[in-house]
């Protein structure tokens, strides 16, 4: 599992002790969650994360190291910071990391303050927002700081336990060509992390059934894939199918580009299936290749989800983001008072690797609740991002 991730890249592990900027995070440090347990405060703070795969987990120590952000303007002056964050150096893995998932760490892009939007705002670099995109190539950038054009559509994130811990939005209604299904809404998390989607039973029964009958193609053996409903293909590129639109409130329309995925053979095509699985409980998952194509804005100082059509080379909109507001140098890592960040701008890392696009790639399986997480591989960032908690470790194996 997991053996198609960037095989084009050579991927390092990151060693504290080769980096000139590491620092062990002490036990007396306001992020350390497991500081009460230590025995000294001057001790290395530890760290344990449990995923929702079976047996799957990572522990280690939390180190303090430096993110090298560039400008996310296309035509400005090429101006970068270094910004302090927060890592985890994962010591001992088990589960899925065996098998080779997330062989160039994570890094945490969730609500909560470990997280590195949430470091980055508060340390004034940025607003409280970012942007991410996948383009049909499966390559991708992440824009820190960005809040989309003034034309895209949003939708607003929803509570989860009466807290906004997690990036929960509420579908209303989902159609397959021009027919809306009835009884076919839910909430669902939106997760990049998921390579793939997966919906209450319920819905994913209707919206598959409806596929079924309006495609134009015979049943196939899905016999080595998760998908129940596959289909055999005998064109050299990708074949037509059904379009697939999520409406969100006031009528927002979000069109799926990518709902199928495709299966080669020796003359193109050979197969392709409807890249959707059934889930359990109320709550679906919103993956990697349902965004295709978009600018997804995840606005967390707005509380909103916001969406364009993107082909990831940039900004579309073209505005020059300074790193730092006014000029001034980027602040320390957040301390207990809160430090404003209206004034921040857009920074950007590195453009994205490959994201794994193998039906081995373990959607759901490298997924936790509510936990929010980024592939880092290093010095490249890769765009995969499993759900959403408030409590967030950046795991790298070291």
């Amino acid at each position: 599992m997991g053996q198609s991730i960037v095989q084009d890249r050579d991927l390092n592990e990151y060693s504290p002790s080769s980096s000139s900027t590491s620092e062990h995070l002490p036990c007396s440090h306001q992020l350390c969650e497991l500081g009460p347990n230590c025995k000294s405060p001057k001790e290395s703070c530890p760290y344990t994360v449990n995923y929702y795969s079976e047996n799957t987990s990572t522990s280690g120590l939390l180190v303090q190291d430096v993110l090298h952000l560039s400008s996310g303007s296309n035509g400005g002056s090429n101006h970068s910071v270094k910004a302090p964050i927060i890592l985890g150096c994962g010591m001992k893995q088990s589960g899925g990391y065996l098998d080779g998932v997330a062989p160039d760490g994570l890094i945490g892009l969730g609500i909560g303050e470990i997280s590195v939007p949430s470091i980055l705002a508060k340390a004034g670099l940025v607003r409280n927002s970012f942007s991410m995109c996948f383009d049909e190539d499966d390559s991708g950038r992440i824009f820190f700081g960005d809040q989309g054009p003034v034309s895209q559509k949003n939708t607003p994130f929803l509570p989860l336990n009466g807290k906004y811990e997690t990036y929960i939005v509420g579908v209303e209604a989902c159609c397959i060509g021009n027919s809306c299904l009835k009884q076919s809404d839910f909430n669902a998390l939106v997760d990049s992390g998921a390579s793939f989607t997966f919906l209450p039973n319920a819905v994913y029964e209707r919206i598959a059934d409806e596929f079924d009958r309006r495609v134009n193609a015979t049943r196939a053996s899905s016999e080595g894939y998760p998908w129940k409903y596959c289909y055999k293909s005998s064109m050299k590129e990708k074949p037509k199918v059904p379009s697939l639109t999520l409406v969100f409130p006031l009528n927002n329309t979000f069109v799926v580009h990518d709902p199928v995925f495709l299966i080669y053979g020796m003359e193109g095509v050979a197969a392709f299936c409807l890249a959707i699985q059934p889930a359990d409980g109320d709550i679906g998952t919103i993956g990697h290749n349902f965004m295709t194509g978009y600018r997804m804005v995840f606005d967390r100082e707005n509380l909103k989800l916001g969406w364009s059509h993107s082909n990831c080379q940039g900004l579309e909109d073209g505005q020059s983001m300074p790193l730092s507001p006014n000029g001034r140098p980027p602040n320390p890592l957040p301390t207990n008072e809160q430090q404003s960040s209206s004034q921040g701008h857009a920074v950007a890392p590195a453009v994205a690797g490959r994201a794994p696009t193998s039906a081995s790639a373990a959607p759901r399986e490298v997924m936790t609740p509510y936990f929010g997480l980024l592939r880092l591989l290093l010095p490249l960032l890769l765009l995969h991002l499993p759900a959403h908690h408030h409590h967030i470790v950046d795991s790298l194996t070291c």
